[in-house]
């Protein structure tokens, strides 16, 4: 406890700066999210608290960021989509799935598994991170321009046919599930359609145009209308958002410009009485748990959504660990990235169960926090209760900020989140990859792919296809370099070995040796084979030399015996020389050593196999 309040001065400025920062963003998160400004806000509340409390990065300030926020808009959307378009219908199910991922990250944690996170591909990092800000900066332009495809009648009044449709396949489900659907009386389905009213169909057709409308792909298809139905209003307010943001960093940035931002032109927007759409309503008061999550619960229903989960819980780990670093090159500390990835799922659980969106450890944020003299974990949880402050007392008043300025403020979060890095090092990478007549970079490839995917397909399957293609391209890389590294020559062609003096000149052509150089797996295992087939029938003797085989998985072993086996049908004598323990553990499990090789062909140098050669070949 003395521990925790030792550095109470420092810890409790860095938390309220940190907190203050993090309001406009949690906010903005919110609402890009689709689940509104108070979501944002009770997700940075509960993770930043908590995550602090239990995680395993001292100066870490967690919370909605760009990448978490982007993968949660595609998974509320898609729930919301198989609810009629009702974000209170679907509301259970999106915070079940939260959660799921939220415990997910306490089980990476738990299973340690939190060291392993860094062999992410960078490619696959650099292209995610970029689509993000292609995302984020695409759909905030149709509100920057004040343009709302639910509010376009003329837009709305093309899918009225559409809703009609759906309702009418509603109604039959409904009847379906309730065992009263009759295909030769349609009684009750005219009765229950009777029911519907043109609200009920206008309602639908909303429904129907912002899911034709939304991601990047609806954005593009819409924009024409927005610039013929800009209002300009909400473009100067938006446009006046991202003029302050960067221009106030040029003045000074002892202050956050986007806190600067928010606060100036919302008070514009309030003062002089503009018609200006605000935010959603902030509720007041303590956030509720919501209960009504595990009422109606079962495990069908969150099964098509188990992949997801679990994609939100990657990305958490990394977005927090990579945060992690930073934070360790500035204090010279070192994280505990198990027990982060614990405090992590923590708070996401808990956020999950008060209605707020995911996030991670956040680098700006916890940046502010340590140069403002952050040390301790106390303020982080400093950070949470400056949130919850503001939710309590100003809750009413955040409620009149403009749409539009958040909208500002989250394109210039777009901008910043690209990872420009690895853009500007695309035409300097080698091209090493084949692909029909053109040679490109396997390193660029992947990043264009999962880029495109992410962006105008689908976040979570763009990462696992770009993982996919990035270990296949690294199991190739590595089976060509172990194929082009290991060769089969005659005893009296090798003239890198000094320790054979005096070696009978008529074995030096029926002695052959091959080096297998790197991993023995499932990507090399091919060229090894073609690699024995290499050796001539007049071969008395093999000698194998495995000192740069470090590892050998169970394609690897099984291919290994086959060349064994058949060499034995050949009549051939095979030395194995510098023999490494992972090898020899996986050659013992299944029998090759001592069935197929004795220990006494065994040898630790080159010298003692030449020796045995010399001893017991006859010539």
């Amino acid at each position: 406890m003395n521990k925790l309040f030792s550095n109470f001065k420092g810890d409790a400025f860095g938390g309220v700066t940190a907190g203050i920062v993090a309001l406009p963003l949690a906010l903005a998160f919110g609402v890009s999210s689709g689940l509104g400004p108070s979501a944002g806000l009770y997700g940075a509340i509960f993770l930043s608290f908590f995550a602090a409390l239990f995680g395993g990065t001292n100066t870490q300030i967690s919370g909605p960021t760009a990448p978490m926020t982007a993968v949660s808009m595609v998974v509320i959307a898609g729930i919301v989509a198989a609810n009629d378009g009702d974000v209170q219908k679907a509301l259970p199910t999106i915070l079940i799935v939260f959660l799921l991922s939220g415990l997910m990250q306490i089980g990476l944690g738990v299973l340690g598994l939190g060291k392993y996170i860094r062999y992410i591909p960078y490619p696959v990092v650099s292209g995610f991170m970029s689509a993000i800000g292609v995302i984020i900066i695409v759909t905030q332009i149709l509100p920057s321009l004040g343009y709302y495809p639910k509010e376009d009648a003329a837009y709305v009044n093309q899918f009225k046919p559409v809703a009609e449709e759906v309702i009418l396949e509603n109604i039959l489900k409904e009847e379906a599930g309730e065992g009263i659907l009759v295909l030769e009386d349609f009684k009750e389905t005219i009765n229950r359609a009777e029911l519907i009213d043109e609200a009920d169909i206008l309602k639908e057709s909303e429904t129907l145009a912002a899911n034709d409308a939304s991601g990047v792909l609806g954005a593009i298809k819409v924009f024409p209308r927005a610039l013929m139905n800009i209002n300009w209003l909400e473009l100067v307010l938006a446009l006046g958002t991202i003029f302050i943001i960067y221009g106030f960093k040029r003045i000074t940035r002892a202050v956050p410009s986007t806190l600067v931002a928010l606060l100036v032109m919302s008070a514009i927007a309030i003062v002089f009485g503009l018609d200006y759409k605000p935010i959603q309503q902030i509720p007041s008061g303590f956030p509720a748990p919501n209960i009504s999550m595990f009422a109606n619960f079962s495990v069908t229903q969150l099964t098509p959504y188990i992949f997801t989960a679990l994609t939100l819980s990657l990305l958490g780990a990394i977005d927090s660990l990579l945060t992690s670093i930073v934070a360790d090159n500035m204090t010279k500390t070192k994280h505990r990235p198990n027990k982060e990835l614990i405090g992590q799922g923590i708070g996401n659980s808990i956020g999950a169960v008060f209605g707020g969106i995911p996030g991670a450890g956040a680098t700006i944020r916890t940046v502010v926090n340590i140069q403002s003299g952050g040390k301790t974990r106390l303020s982080g949880m400093i950070a949470g209760l400056v949130l919850l402050i503001i939710l309590l007392v100003l809750g009413p008043i955040a409620s009149k900020i403009p749409a539009a300025v958040l909208a500002g403020i989250l394109i210039t979060v777009g901008i910043g989140v690209m990872d420009y890095k690895g853009l500007k090092a695309i035409p300097s990478l080698p091209r090493d990859t084949r692909i029909g007549p053109f040679w490109v970079s396997s390193e660029v490839l992947i990043m264009i792919v999962v880029l495109v995917l992410s962006s105008l397909w689908n976040l979570v399957y763009a990462v696992g296809i770009g993982l996919i293609i990035a270990s296949l391209m690294f199991m190739k890389k590595i089976g060509d370099l172990t194929a082009e590294r290991s060769d089969v020559k005659p005893l009296a062609k090798e003239t890198a070995w000094d320790d054979a003096p005096n070696f009978p000149e008529k074995l030096k052509d029926e002695v052959f040796v091959k080096h297998v150089k790197g991993p023995l797996f499932f990507g090399s295992t091919s060229d090894f084979q073609r690699l024995a087939a290499q050796i001539p029938s007049n071969a008395k003797t093999i000698v194998i030399r495995l000192g740069r085989m470090q590892y050998m998985d169970q394609s690897g072993l099984y291919a290994f015996e086959d060349v064994l086996q058949e060499l034995s049908k050949n009549g051939v004598t095979v030395l194995l020389v510098g023999l490494l323990r992972q090898p020899r553990y996986m050659m013992e499990r299944i029998g090759i050593i001592p069935e197929l090789i004795s220990e006494d062909r065994i040898f630790g140098t080159f010298k003692e196999g030449t020796n045995w050669i010399k001893n017991n070949v006859i010539y």
